[in-house]
């Protein structure tokens, strides 16, 4: 299925490009997440008729992403959990917990979707360095304390 992305999408292309995907994705993923448009004569023109509002909006959010990825150069944020003997956790630390725990200590907003668990969900005492997606081009990386209540 060729669609006409609305925004850059990481591993896919940039704003205005016509990419092939899979039907699925299109339909499931990037349509209704208004990321893409069908791509046909009707849209392509409509397309070129808003390009530039698109490209203020996407340059607006990078703007946005770089300044919170400033805010969040070189912050450690602590998390408490219960953990038994040797240090294991009683559960897991997951993606929700940690943007949760970096939105309360840095003041700005971190949805659970931005947070890159590279290892997966946190299941011992430690310090972790995890990676936050903040942007399809911004992307940094915060330290996580994993402290013993």
């Amino acid at each position: 299925m060729q669609v006409i992305l609305k925004e850059k999408i990481g591993n896919l292309g940039n704003l205005g490009d016509v990419i092939s995907v899979k039907a699925g994705f299109a339909r499931n993923f990037l349509l209704p997440q208004g990321k893409a448009m069908s791509a046909n004569k009707a849209n392509m023109a409509t397309f070129e008729t808003y390009r530039a509002e698109l490209e203020k909006a996407s340059n607006e959010r990078l703007l946005e992403a770089q300044g919170r990825a400033a805010k969040l150069e070189n912050l450690t944020v602590t998390i408490k959990a219960s953990a038994g003997e040797g240090g294991k956790l009683f559960g897991s630390i997951g993606t929700r917990d940690v943007a949760d725990a970096i939105s309360a200590q840095a003041g700005t907003a971190i949805a659970k979707h931005e947070v890159r668990l590279s290892q997966g969900s946190i299941r011992q005492v430690g310090e972790y360095e995890i990676g936050l997606g903040l942007h399809a081009d911004v992307a940094t990386t915060v330290k996580v304390l994993v402290i013993s209540e």
